[in-house]
């Protein structure tokens, strides 16, 4: 249910104008051992001053508008300004961002990078898209040639279904983001569903990397673990942090305290 009462863009581009939005960074840990090695940055809106509202409320409601583009850009500046010393001085550390695929081949996103700085660590960045937002075939172009660019791009919200696996023979991604959805599966008593032993077959076949969203528990934690998926996020690691708390966290688990 929506916290809040949005009924059109005005009021988001208000809130934008306003600069009621904020960065929160959700931690991504390598399974192998517990290390975190970067962070997504996640957006997130304070309302009435202090009603928090999540992405899911208002993102959706952007879709294919102008106001799209313009919140991807404060993402990126945001991001530039907050992690840009932090991702300099920790360079095997990375950062996701979500794209909007309607803005992919336009030429704002490069802009949009130069201009804040962060493409001095475009090796460091991942742009996430979902199979929802497959974009046109300008979009499709510009996504097949980020590698170019050193970006790495992953497929969020993953369900392994037919349409996703056909994606997957279609974009250059790096990396598959399994949808949380599927991590619920994972319970006791039914430690390997069909979907993981796929995705063991997917691992063995391709060099992509997996992430696994939504990961609760330590069953869940060894079972991603025991079929060979890489990176996992979750709230058995954290909660999505601040940008100075991640900073703390980041080093806690590379100092191992």
């Amino acid at each position: 249910m929506n916290p809040v009462n949005l009924t059109d863009l005005d009021t988001i581009r208000a809130a934008l104008e306003k600069r009621e939005f904020f960065l929160v960074y959700l931690p991504t840990v390598s399974l192998r051992d517990g290390r975190c090695v970067g962070a997504e940055a996640l957006i997130r809106w304070r309302r009435l001053g202090n009603v928090v509202v999540d992405a899911q409320h208002f993102i959706p409601l952007t879709d294919q508008t102008p106001l799209s583009g313009a919140i991807t850009y404060w993402v990126i500046d945001t991001v530039a300004e907050e992690l840009g010393d932090w991702l300099g001085a920790n360079e095997d550390a990375h950062i996701s961002i979500n794209v909007p695929p309607e803005i992919l081949g336009r030429g704002g996103l490069d802009y949009a990078a130069t201009k804040s700085g962060l493409r001095a660590r475009v090796k460091q960045v991942i742009l996430e898209i979902t199979e929802r937002g497959v974009p046109d075939q300008l979009g499709l172009d510009a996504l097949n040639s980020i590698a170019s660019t050193g970006a790495r791009v992953a497929l969020d919200d993953t369900t392994l279904s037919g349409a996703n696996l056909a994606l997957l023979t279609r974009c250059n991604f790096d990396i598959v983001k399994i949808d949380g959805a599927l991590l619920e599966q994972l319970v006791a008593g039914a430690p390997r569903p069909t979907w993981l032993e796929a995705l063991g077959g997917l691992l063995k076949t391709t060099p992509l990397q997996i992430v696994a969203e939504g990961v609760e528990t330590a069953m869940q934690v060894d079972a991603l673990k025991a079929a060979g998926v890489q990176m996992a996020q979750g709230h058995y690691f954290s909660m999505p942090l601040s940008a100075d708390a991640f900073f703390r966290y980041y080093a806690a688990t590379r100092s191992g305290s």
